[in-house]
């Protein structure tokens, strides 16, 4: 059972969803993952570590993906034996779902609709949060629970992360936080929002400094979390790095997460008064 799924909510409080875009091994997971569960459990935060085996729809053919699975199956369990901290991690393919020893499943943005694997995450009666895609409305997200319920999943998320707009770019409507808690958990993706798909010619890239901003703007609206992508240096990361937050900002970032959570939802009572979908 996932500690962090049972205490997420979109009426509790603010819980964080953090690590590097992929896992570079297991030593530097473990020096992330404590850096981060220190500070979470500073502010008395609701955490899992995410990190990803195999980035798997890279831009490039020779861009890299990942240690693979095998690695990426030992270096977990080791981090979870150090650390103890409880791990997300993206699946592509359905016979993921059985092998990678994680505690919550990741359905990536490309793949949200993809009937067997919501089908494979959802039967492994573990927690699923499925990343809204570029290109679906907030109000379709309702069928992808509707998938999960129907092959016993009852404890899901749904990510925002972005929509696309022109070529290359992403904008963020608030709105579909909004209607999207009517279906589910909903978390916000501060770093893979502010991404610019392909921008970078032979990969993409994007602008870190709007992740905070996003942020703040999605716990105004109210969310169950936030995810947000960290590294220590993050110029020098092997996928992501333009959209990563410097691991030495993250507590600032948090501070500021937390102190609007607490305004939203305990001194205004908005989110028991919408209808939005």
């Amino acid at each position: 059972m996932s500690v962090f799924f049972e205490r997420l909510g979109n009426d509790k409080k603010l819980s964080i969803i953090a690590g590097p875009c992929v896992f570079e091994g297991t030593q530097h997971a473990i020096d992330h993952a404590s850096h981060i569960r220190e500070v979470c459990e500073k502010y008395e935060v609701n955490f899992i570590y995410k990190t990803s085996f195999d980035k798997a729809n890279r831009t490039h053919a020779k861009a890299y993906r990942g240690v693979g699975i095998d690695d990426a199956v030992y270096g977990f369990l080791g981090l979870k034996e150090v650390t103890g901290v409880e791990i997300l991690t993206d699946v592509h393919e359905a016979w993921h779902c059985d092998i990678i020893p994680a505690d919550i499943l990741q359905i990536p943005a490309f793949l949200c609709r993809q009937t067997d694997l919501l089908q494979a995450a959802a039967v492994t009666t573990k927690p699923v949060n499925v990343k809204k895609g570029q290109f679906l409305a907030p109000h379709d997200t309702k069928w992808i629970v509707d998938k999960l319920k129907s092959h016993g999943c009852d404890r899901h998320m749904l990510t925002e992360r972005g929509t696309s707009f022109g070529y290359n770019n992403l904008i963020v409507d608030m709105r579909s936080l909004a209607i999207m808690r009517s279906y589910s958990h909903v978390i916000f993706d501060a770093t893979h929002s502010v991404q610019l798909p392909g921008g970078g010619g032979d990969k993409s890239s994007g602008n870190r400094d709007f992740a905070p901003i996003l942020a703040r703007a999605a716990v105004a609206v109210g969310v169950a979390g936030v995810f947000i992508e960290v590294h220590a240096n993050p110029d020098s990361a092997p996928s992501d790095g333009p959209n990563m937050i410097k691991l030495s900002n993250f507590k600032n970032v948090i501070d500021n997460l937390i102190e609007i959570d607490y305004t939203i939802k305990n001194r205004i009572d908005i989110m028991q008064h919408e209808k939005v979908a």
